[in-house]
């Protein structure tokens, strides 16, 4: 027994036309409850609160080992929580006190996680995203927080390669070191930041006027969904592995750009042709 309106129900609907193509028997049985405590009843069978507790309990745990670990086990760890998460969620047709307890620590534990990867993320600042003329931002001197990760790595990338070509980067300790003609990005009170549910890759896309192109505005879903979560590409977590990889080979931030701006280059062609099946 399923909830009419979810997914599955399609699902069911899908395999009961197969079986009567094949010759088959089936039927869908649509059971409309007599009255609110018959429907709570009903409900009750899809009450998922004690998934969430252990699930809850284990992510309690990982906490506590996140400032012991190094960046590949961060990450493996949040990917295997949250994939638990997804899995209950799934299945969570009716949330309620539980699943938003659960969403908030899920929120807590990437955050803590984000911080020990990324120190400094930036706040989403609200307002509109001014439209900028490329030509008025040519051989300029760019800067953003050291250490590079997803989305600073992806918008270093997408300035050299489609707004400023001889762009020149500073990558910053702090970003109360970035000199007044830089044009920062990625930190706060950066002239390029995060806007609403915006990343500074889409804002930077949606800055200059690239939005359209097809291969940027995939690249943006997969870095978005890294950075701050969301529907994640099939790219995305080989993407991530790749970078936690090339920063341990190249502590210099000049030379993390350089290695893995070539592989921003494959999988921007690759998504240009990208079709939907």
């Amino acid at each position: 027994m399923l909830p009419a309106y979810v997914e599955q129900a399609a699902q069911l609907q899908m395999l009961a036309d197969d079986a009567l193509q094949e010759g088959g028997q089936a039927w869908l049985l649509r059971v409309q409850a007599k009255d609110m405590a018959e429907q709570a009843v009903y409900q009750a069978l899809f009450d998922r609160t004690a998934d969430y507790t252990s699930w809850l309990e284990e992510l309690a745990h990982a906490r506590q080992t996140i400032p012991t670990l190094p960046t590949a086990e961060l990450q493996r760890l949040q990917r295997r929580h949250g994939r638990a998460y997804e899995a209950i969620r799934k299945i969570d047709f009716f949330p309620g006190e539980a699943s938003s307890r659960a969403e908030a620590q899920w929120r807590d534990f990437t955050n803590a996680i984000e911080a020990i990867q990324s120190p400094g993320e930036p706040q989403a600042a609200a307002g509109r995203i001014a439209r900028r003329d490329r030509m008025q931002y040519q051989g300029r001197l760019w800067a953003t927080r050291r250490h590079l990760w997803v989305d600073r790595v992806a918008s270093a990338w997408l300035i050299q390669r489609f707004i400023d070509p001889a762009a020149r980067f500073l990558w910053l300790e702090s970003p109360a070191d970035c000199p007044a003609d830089a044009l920062g990005f990625d930190f706060d009170g950066a002239i390029f930041s995060h806007v609403g549910d915006r990343v500074t890759f889409e804002v930077l896309l949606a800055s200059f006027g690239l939005e359209g192109e097809r291969g940027l505005q995939r690249l943006g879903t997969m870095v978005h969904s890294l950075d701050v979560g969301g529907t994640a590409t099939p790219e995305a977590g080989g993407f991530e592995a790749v970078l936690a990889g090339a920063r341990k080979r190249w502590p210099d931030d000049d030379a993390l750009l350089a290695d893995v701006g070539g592989v921003l280059d494959s999988l921007h062609a690759h998504f240009s042709m990208y079709r939907k099946p």
